[in-house]
């Protein structure tokens, strides 16, 4: 009896509704990535590498989850200096692969940290929210956030990865809109990024993400190069119908006519093998992962804890947005993993940290 007191003394305030939809999304990519290593050969590749992030991911889960507030509170700018150093070390000591050099290797273990930004950016700017006094409608604000986020933007870039970067200025930007900022800084933010955009265009942006954007935008131009990728797996998504061919039965990803099927397409691999319904049930589950973390942020007794959720989830729904768009075609493909989907220990581990972060966050609500 005491050690079942114990556990539920262990696992108190716990949100379980937000718990077991993150492992049956894991679940969902699993199943998919299972299906993408049947059309390889008899030896499975990506699924056990995924399954061992999936438990890694479940102690980090676990431990994030029992940090107190005020220990990520104290230790965001530290946390935020760390990534700029891994940003900046991973430039001159990192591996390159797809022309992006962003990742650590080490002992046959890959780190992107780029996942890591992600999260400390997140912290960061949840502290300084909180620290603001609610001057959110001063510009210096804007402009201090909006240099912490710069920073780790232009780092990215220069690796070169689009996608994290549209991902860390969705979390910022989502974030100033929220706290209430005077709308002439917003227009004045959007000048900036349109002019930031234009000079990244001309001397930032590689040959490969000029060519996704173009093919976005005409992806006649290039069918059998650029386009190609797109044209296919909208075919994947619409050959699935409403039931699915079935997993490891999909034409166009068991063929190998989806690259990255594992990472960039998963959602096409779903949409051919699962259909509609298996769709429609990924949806749904986001949305109730999404809602869940409302929830909790407006459960918040103060801001850093409210600021910091919300936070996570502007986080999870740019990526959400923008893998989903890639791959119907209604944005460019920008190489962003589907959450706890996707092929990816860095992006999964990351993942499941932040949603323990938010556990942790929660229950200190919950005891007041």
């Amino acid at each position: 009896m005491q050690y079942v007191r114990q556990i539920q003394g262990f696992f108190a305030g716990y949100d379980w509704m937000l718990t077991i939809v993150l492992f049956i999304l894991s679940l969902f990519g699993l199943a998919a990535i299972y299906s993408v290593d049947l059309s390889r050969g008899t030896e499975l590749l990506y699924f056990p590498t995924q399954a061992v992030a999936i438990g890694i991911g479940f102690i980090f889960f676990l431990v994030s989850s029992h940090i107190h507030k005020v220990r990520y509170e104290s230790a965001s700018r530290i946390i935020y200096i760390v990534g700029l150093l891994l940003l900046t070390l991973v430039l001159f000591f990192g591996v390159t692969i797809r022309g992006t050099t962003g990742w650590f290797r080490f002992f046959g273990f890959s780190f992107q940290p780029a996942e890591f930004a992600k999260a400390s950016l997140i912290l960061m700017l949840g502290w300084w929210i909180s620290r603001q006094g609610r001057r959110f409608d001063a510009w210096e604000f804007v402009v201090s956030s909006g240099l912490a986020t710069g920073l780790y933007v232009g780092l990215i870039l220069l690796q070169p990865d689009l996608g994290s970067s549209l991902v860390l200025v969705g979390i910022w930007f989502g974030l100033v809109l929220m706290a209430g900022t005077k709308k002439r800084y917003i227009v004045m933010t959007v000048l900036a990024a349109v002019v930031i955009a234009v000079v990244g265009w001309f001397f930032l942006f590689e040959q490969y993400q000029k060519e996704r954007v173009l093919t976005f935008l005409n992806p006649e131009l290039d069918p059998l190069g650029s386009g190609y990728n797109v044209t296919q797996s909208i075919i994947a998504i619409g050959s699935g119908q409403f039931f699915g061919r079935g997993l490891g039965f999909g034409s166009q990803s068991q063929l190998h006519f989806l690259p990255e099927a594992q990472t960039d397409f998963i959602v096409s691999v779903i949409g051919e093998e699962l259909g509609f319904v298996g769709l429609f049930s990924l949806l749904v589950l986001y949305l109730i992962l999404l809602l869940r973390l409302l929830r909790l942020a407006k459960m918040a007794k103060d801001d850093f804890s409210a600021y910091t959720i919300m936070g996570v989830l502007l986080f999870l729904f740019v990526q959400i947005m923008v893998n989903i768009g890639g791959a119907t075609g209604v944005l460019p493909v920008t190489g962003v993993p589907l959450p706890f989907v996707s092929y990816g220990g860095s992006s999964l581990i990351m993942g499941y940290s932040v949603l323990g972060m938010v556990q942790s966050l929660g229950r200190s609500s919950h005891k007041r």
